[in-house]
């Protein structure tokens, strides 16, 4: 059985080495090792993401500690180093000596040589005797550190100091658990006294008429009540405007071209008229064994093609009342929720990202009946991703127009609508960073 802080090392160890998301990766090794109780999960989850979150703030404080610079560092060393600093630093509850010699124990479990686990304890303890001096510069500096310089430089040229220091707090924070009410099987009220009565925080969300957020919540999402009856998805409130931006669903053909996990292929299940039909497009065949299974939960059902898009249009009509396209992206609106993207992306991916976006535009476009809608989105802060991916579209598609998003959302979303039409969110609005459009095809 191994103790936490192995697990947390193992886990982040294979995050730099594979460029997978973290979440896959912990659920992985999780898989296939013993790791105690449910509080050493919690606490090995509670080491990953904090790490995750402030490793470059980290690796400022270390090397000041550290007589070898961390960027000459082996992974493990470094990687130990920043999950004893984070206990030391953010885990009040953990004492520095118990998190500096279980972070030591965890290496001498793994073979590691003597000489490196002396090393390492000798800097955490020089961390540890001057933390005090450390703490106070855990302020607007250590948060712009703790995301990439090239994607703050961008950040502050677009929204200027103050909004980029409030996205960094939002980033390093835990995001809150948001679950979208599956209405038909209960309502938004009905499912928060359920909630309450077992004693679970809950309020009705802001801006998403079945958004439901549980901002303390620190379980397992099967454990929350009505999960089994499908009276819920998770879905952060932003995701749910954007299936929104379709309008009033009739009982026609939609289609969800880069379902994913399904969250808003569910969506749009769920407000679909019964003569309707939902078709989902998912190419791998791991993701789509989840959708099916998240659809039975629900109660919901939809057409699913196991393949690319391209393939999917190459067989099919332009018959569809409105089509979907949440786009692969950078994903750099969601690290708050994924911390591992802010290291793992480099500027030069935008443009490899906006080439794969515009493809599935083009390739969903003629799928689409005259006078349908066409929906794009994607949880990316950048514009290369976002706006000029829109406006390439519409340059080679004279029948398309973009619609004012406000038209329909709820009142209460319009502050989220810029002056162009767009749906755009960002994470110090409590909402995953998010981009949508209404794209209308004319008849």
């Amino acid at each position: 059985m191994k103790s936490a802080r192995q697990f947390a090392i193992e886990v982040l160890l294979a995050v730099a080495r594979k460029g997978q998301p973290v979440d896959q990766l912990f659920d992985q090794q999780r898989a296939g090792q013993s790791l105690g109780d449910q509080r050493d999960t919690q606490l090995a989850m509670a080491m990953v993401y904090g790490v995750l979150r402030w490793q470059g703030y980290l690796d400022h404080v270390i090397a000041g500690f550290s007589s070898h610079p961390p960027a000459k560092m082996k992974p493990l060393t470094l990687i130990a180093l920043r999950v004893g600093a984070y206990q030391v630093l953010f885990m009040d509850r953990v004492p520095a000596a118990a998190a500096i010699n279980e972070t030591v124990q965890a290496l001498k479990a793994a073979g590691q040589p003597k000489w490196l686990t002396g090393f390492i304890n000798g800097v955490l303890r020089a961390l540890a005797r001057g933390r005090a001096g450390v703490l106070p510069a855990a302020s607007r500096e250590a948060l712009f550190l703790s995301h990439p310089a090239w994607l703050t430089a961008r950040w502050r040229q677009r929204y200027g100091d103050a909004v980029v220091e409030a996205i960094c707090r939002a980033d390093n924070e835990q995001s809150p658990l948001v679950l979208r009410v599956n209405t038909l099987r209960t309502e938004r009220p009905e499912y928060l006294r359920m909630l309450v009565a077992a004693g679970v925080d809950a309020v009705a969300g802001s801006y998403a008429p079945d958004a439901v957020r549980l901002a303390g919540y620190r379980g397992a999402i099967p454990g929350l009540p009505g999960y089994a009856e499908g009276f819920f998805q998770v879905q952060d409130e932003a995701a749910q405007l954007a299936t929104l931006l379709l309008g009033e669903l009739k009982p026609e053909r939609y289609l969800d071209g880069c379902a994913g996990l399904g969250g808003k292929t569910s969506h749009l299940a769920q407000l679909l008229p019964p003569a309707g039909e939902v078709v989902a497009v998912e190419p791998h065949a791991g993701r789509g064994k989840l959708l099916g299974e998240n659809l039975a939960r629900l109660g919901l059902r939809a057409t699913l093609f196991h393949g690319e898009l391209q393939d999917f249009a190459s067989q099919n009509q332009g018959n569809f009342q409105g089509i979907l396209i949440d786009a692969p992206c950078s994903g750099l609106g969601v690290v708050g929720r994924q911390p591992d993207i802010r290291w793992q992306r480099r500027e030069g991916d935008l443009l490899r990202y906006a080439a794969r976006q515009r493809a599935l535009l083009d390739q969903s476009a003629p799928l689409l009946a005259a006078g349908g809608v066409l929906v794009y989105a994607t949880c990316s802060t950048e514009p290369e991703e976002n706006d000029e991916v829109v406006a390439a579209f519409l340059a080679a598609h004279s029948n398309f127009a973009l619609a004012d998003a406000k038209a329909f959302l709820p009142v209460s979303a319009h502050l989220l609508v810029d002056s162009h039409g767009c749906l755009r969110t960002l994470p110090h609005q409590g909402l995953d960073g998010f981009f949508a459009v209404r794209l209308e095809k004319k008849q």
